[in-house]
């Protein structure tokens, strides 16, 4: 069986409550490793040190870790880090919670002045989103611009639409609910009750159901049998009467398969281990998955082709299966539209009986003894209604197969428009489906003409097995399962900077600060210095030489690294920003720029006078490269395209467009990853922090989109 690799909507709520043993701890630092691990450091009197980890990409998981083993910190703390540390300077975990039935959980924390709550979404692509006080969006690992919802920083923070929460429900609500499929019970109880294959499986064996049997097959003791075991299951989750376990494949116990809160029936035939609480069960299953593909011997060092290939191929067909519920679902909603239309006369009798009673004031209980009543007199109307909700102002009708709850407040036709709306919202999804089914295809065939290209080559990597590559050698490095990482750090880093086509040095200047330090420490004789037309551009400086070395009187810098420069000196500047996409650049020589304002004008911090004439670069076209160096060292480069082009191992070009900067580098970051067949090495030389660095204030998207 596949290892599982995500939690379910049951672990979620497990998980919920035994994190809830940890309120009143304090926090006192946020770590994030690869985008996607956040590391929670709690602590307390009565605690002791606590270390969480939620992870939302894959595997997507959320339990605490025993310290000694928790990832070493990160050298550079990215910006999500720091604002969380930030953020939650001093506060203490208020509440854990799940959100409904969903794979959602809010962990939130308070101190005296407001209150943070971070969001863990562990379904879909994953997603951490921070909010604050009023559930605005501080920021999010993703943005998410759907037609159902909006996840970006400054929004008010949507959740998806509610799941039906099965562990809350009256028995009359779910047998209701059962019997309105028209699939068997196994399905039903994984998809319309939420409960997923294996805990719908697992409920039709503690009940004594057949997995296949119809509904309309199945007896009310039968009914009665499920919601009891319904009914422990969520007992024991909302008590905490876990008792979790560790499954195994084989007898000897090393290869888990899944983690559960409480033991299943449907496992009972498999090796397990039993844990004194769920987070050590966690801890252990995932540590062990962690160490699945880098610690176990193959014997070769074949990439595993046909294993990526099936898992592509599995996630096709879970997508053109979400497809086809859409389609079932928009067209569930256009027929309930069009029977109301077809029953107009007995919808408007609900809706006008309803509605005048409450213009009436009659309370809501009572209506619903009068439409009962109704019913017991044959009135057609009154028998129509199956439910009458006070709370949420609807009445849900019966017309043939289908049950539609109307608003009690609005007519027929704006029921009916509500409905069709909704299908149209699900048809959106549909269409975002069928793109995500697109990209997946996509991937596929890139699998399969990697393998293509590795048996063409029988895999041989001749003897490079140390990582370093002969001497004119012509290493594929894009192909490589592993990249040996070398860096060294230069004194020009922490500006903005890149390496001519011919090999100079430019650098910039990210605000004023560091324009007036450039100017002043690193303009020397034989450099040149380029500024923009517009305002707010960095001092950009053309070195002749390293900062130590006197540079030679017959210096000569190239046409062609000029011409770099000002591309670099016109991308950076607020240009960008506007949208504009070319510029008048100009370029003068050490001594023509000065700090000393003609007689009456004053000169802003970061600001410069130029004296003497200029060369000019007009409308000097804005364009950025990002790539990936892997030889003579492995990171990341940027600056104008033709510069990066023919340094780095592959790179990407983008100009102005739509995706913010931390938004856009996260883009990039997940298009080199699915370039390079050593993914840890991405990982580990161009996270998008490290990315965003090279990228110009403003939107951006890629050139190739």
């Amino acid at each position: 069986m596949d290892r599982k690799r995500e939690l379910t909507s049951v672990d979620c709520a497990a998980l919920a409550g035994e994190l809830r043993a940890f309120v009143g701890a304090y926090h006192e630092k946020s770590y994030l490793y690869d985008d996607d691990l956040l590391r929670l450091k709690l602590s307390g009197p009565n605690f002791g040190r606590i270390e969480l980890l939620i992870e939302v990409d894959d595997p997507k998981r959320v339990h605490t870790i025993t310290p000694d083993r928790v990832p070493n910190a990160p050298e550079r703390p990215p910006n999500f880090a720091m604002m969380l540390r930030n953020r939650l300077e001093g506060a203490q975990l208020e509440s854990v919670e799940q959100f409904e039935f969903d794979r959602i959980l809010q962990l939130r924390f308070e101190r005296s002045d407001d209150h943070t709550t971070i969001i863990a979404e562990l379904f879909g692509d994953g997603n951490l989103a921070v909010l604050d006080e009023t559930d605005t969006v501080i920021d999010s690992l993703e943005t998410v611009r759907l037609q159902s919802r909006t996840v970006t920083p400054g929004s008010q923070y949507e959740f998806p639409s509610a799941r039906f929460n099965p562990l809350t429900v009256e028995y009359e609500t779910f047998v209701e609910r059962m019997r309105q499929s028209d699939a068997d019970v196994v399905r039903t109880l994984a998809t319309q009750l939420n409960f997923g294959g294996l805990y719908g499986e697992e409920l039709c064996s503690r009940a004594g159901v057949p997995y296949n049997q119809a509904i309309e097959e199945t007896t009310d003791a039968e009914f009665e049998a499920l919601y009891d075991a319904v009914n422990d299951l969520s007992t024991r989750l909302r008590e905490g009467d876990l008792d979790p376990r560790l499954y195994f494949e084989t007898d000897d116990q090393e290869t888990p398969v899944d983690v559960t809160p409480v033991p299943l029936v449907e496992y009972e035939e498999k090796p397990s281990e039993p844990f004194d609480s769920f987070n050590d069960a966690l801890e252990a299953y995932f540590l062990g998955l962690e160490q699945e593909p880098d610690e176990e011997e193959t014997g070769s060092n074949r990439p595993d082709f046909e294993a990526e290939i099936e898992k592509q191929k599995r996630i096709i067909q879970q997508q053109e299966g979400a497809i086809e519920d859409f389609e079932e679902d928009a067209e569930a909603q256009r027929e309930k539209a069009e029977l109301l239309y077809a029953n107009y006369d007995l919808v408007d009798e609900v809706l006008s009986t309803v509605q005048d009673a409450r213009a009436a004031e009659t309370p809501w209980d009572e209506i619903e003894a009068t439409l009962s009543a109704g019913k017991d007199q044959g009135i057609p109307a009154a028998e129509a209604v199956r439910d009458v909700d006070g709370s949420e102002g609807t009445v849900t009708v019966q017309i043939d197969d289908h049950h539609i709850e109307l608003d009690a407040d609005t007519g027929v036709e704006k029921n009916a428009d509500r409905l069709y709306q909704e299908a149209k919202r699900i048809e959106g999804k549909k269409a975002g489906a069928e793109e995500a089914i697109e990209n997946t295809r996509e991937q596929l065939e890139a699998v399969k003409q990697r393998r293509e290209e590795w048996e063409a080559s029988d895999g041989d990597d001749g003897d490079e097995a140390d990582g370093e590559s002969e001497e004119g050698a012509d290493v594929d490095w894009l192909t490589r399962e592993s990249i040996p990482i070398r860096t060294s750090e230069e004194w020009y880093e922490r500006f903005r900077w890149f390496h001519t086509s011919d090999g100079f040095l430019v650098i910039g200047g990210r605000n004023a600060d560091e324009n007036e330090e450039l100017v002043k420490k690193y303009l020397d004789r034989g450099d040149l210095f380029f500024h923009t037309q517009a305002h707010g551009a960095p001092a950009t400086i053309l070195k002749a030489t390293g900062p130590s070395e006197a540079p030679p009187d017959d210096i000569s810098i190239p046409e062609s690294s000029r011409e770099e420069a000002a591309q670099f000196a016109i991308s950076y500047s607020t240009l960008w920003k506007e949208g504009k996409y070319a510029g008048d650049v100009y370029c003068v020589g050490p001594d023509q720029v000065t700090k000393t304002p003609e007689s009456g004008e004053y000169l802003e911090k970061g600001s410069f006078a130029i004296r003497g004439d200029r060369t000019y670069y007009d409308d000097t076209p804005v364009g950025v490269a990002v790539g990936i160096t892997c030889e003579p060292e492995t990171r990341v480069i940027g600056g104008p395209p033709s510069a990066i082009a023919g340094q780095a191992e592959t790179a990407i070009e983008v100009e102005p467009g739509r995706y913010a900067q931390n938004d856009i580098a996260k883009r990039l970051y997940r298009e080199f990853k699915g370039r390079f067949a050593d993914e840890s090495f991405v990982r580990k030389v161009a996270s998008p922090d490290l990315l965003q660095e090279f990228l110009p204030a403003g939107g951006s998207r890629m050139v190739e989109e």
